[in-house]
């Protein structure tokens, strides 16, 4: 079956507050996910919360990231959607892992669109 996309949702846990409270630390951790995993970086666009938390999408030519923190509570949510079946997402939970110092990670993924069958003539 053929789906026109898919959606990763990871979840980061026991991460370091710190470094979920900067927006700059953020961003550059997002940035880095989208290479990582193979995309091509077109904007993105942040914000830093009072008094805590960080919001930011990067659109990338293959759809985009987004991501979610809450310093207080160490947790960051992150969405992947991508219409390339090229796109890693276990990529880009390796690297926030890494980047906000989590100590626990998951990841689901979602077909996403009407998904369709090749017809047989």
């Amino acid at each position: 079956m053929k789906t026109l996309g898919w959606h990763a949702l990871i979840e980061l846990s026991g991460c370091d507050a710190g470094r979920l409270g900067k927006v700059r630390g953020v961003r550059g951790a997002m940035l880095e996910a989208a290479r990582l995993a193979g995309g091509t970086v077109v904007k993105s666009v942040f914000h830093a919360f009072s008094p805590w938390g960080v919001s930011g999408v990067v659109v990338i030519a293959e759809s985009h990231l987004s991501v979610h923190t809450w310093p207080e509570h160490g947790y960051a949510a992150v969405d992947v959607f991508s219409c390339s079946p090229r796109l890693s997402a276990a990529a880009v939970r390796r690297h926030l892992r890494e980047a906000f110092g989590a100590r626990h990670a998951s990841m689901t993924r979602l077909r996403r669109g009407p998904t369709t069958t090749a017809s047989r003539g």
